[in-house]
């Protein structure tokens, strides 16, 4: 039998589900969000777009084409026309897509791995525990993001490796404050004591009972940092701190396109305008998942 029964109402009233399982109560109230449902379709379509590049590109990224510079979108040959050196522009957006999906990948990789297990250890077991851990991440969070990450370049060398490395340094401490949040508000549950007085190990009551309760509130800010990610590195690519030329990026799009300014806009504007949409795409796409997963209030059953 299906483990979802249904209850009806008097004429008027909605029908509720009981007994509805966590995945589709989630399903149903993001399907019921149709700004987070088009976010999340436009970024999986940059995701392959991107993944697609060296199979779709109608050019090389990276040729310059002298005889071809500046021309505008629609001409003959180049559908989003070509930049300062005439080299494609949509080719150059589809290989950006890639550099963006790297340093999205990579940056929240190295925040998850900086900033979950102390929030686990700060969290859980409390004391000094948490004191050393929370005041070491306050004094990160103390740092303006990208000032930071510029100086971790700095410091590391500019390359698109060190620059999502850094992002993902900065990312940590914002991944420790939610997670800590999330296991202090857990760790004095019925279960979790039930566990203890039984003789379970912490570390195991940490990965089987703790760990999953901080999923909902994770997803949510992974989703998030990925937003920050594709900005912070379109920045720091345009301030030549990230990508280096040749190699394609939206940020490196942006800084060449400065050079042809005065005579057309299309270099700036287009690269400008995907990284917008990606940005707000991911911010959307958050909002959503943080309204599908938290607790079902009247007007939804």
């Amino acid at each position: 039998m299906s483990d979802i029964t249904v209850s009806t109402k008097p004429a008027g009233d909605t029908i509720v589900a009981v007994g509805e399982s966590p995945r589709h109560r989630f399903l149903r109230r993001f399907r019921n969000r149709p700004g987070a449902v088009v976010a999340a379709v436009f970024l999986v379509l940059i995701a392959v777009l991107g993944l697609l590049a060296p199979l779709i590109a109608p050019h090389d990224p990276i040729v310059q084409e002298l005889t071809a510079r500046r021309l505008p979108p629609l001409s003959d040959g180049y559908l989003l026309g070509t930049d300062n050196l005439g080299r494609d522009t949509l080719s150059r957006l589809l290989y950006g897509a890639r550099v963006a999906i790297s340093a999205a990948l990579i940056s929240v990789s190295v925040g998850l791995l900086i900033g979950v297990v102390p929030a686990l250890i700060a969290g859980f077991l409390g004391g000094w525990w948490d004191t050393i851990l929370s005041r070491v991440a306050d004094a990160f969070l103390s740092f303006p993001p990208l000032l930071l990450a510029m100086a971790i370049v700095g410091v590391m060398g500019t390359n698109l490796t060190n620059a999502m490395i850094a992002i993902g340094i900065v990312f940590g401490p914002r991944f420790f404050r939610v997670v800590r949040g999330a296991v202090i508000g857990v760790r004095e549950s019925t279960f979790i004591e039930a566990s203890r007085s039984i003789g379970t190990p912490t570390a195991r009551i940490v990965r089987m009972h703790v760990l999953p309760h901080t999923l909902s509130p994770l997803i949510v800010q992974i989703s998030l940092a990925c937003g920050f990610a594709l900005l912070a590195e379109s920045s720091l690519s345009f301030l030549g701190l990230g990508v280096q030329p040749p190699e394609a990026s939206w940020g490196r799009m942006l800084a060449e396109g400065r050079e042809a300014w005065n005579y057309t806009a299309w270099p700036v504007v287009i690269p400008a305008l995907v990284i917008i949409l990606a940005v707000l795409a991911c911010n959307t796409l958050g909002d959503g998942i943080r309204d599908s997963v938290g607790r079902e209030n009247r007007s939804e059953r």
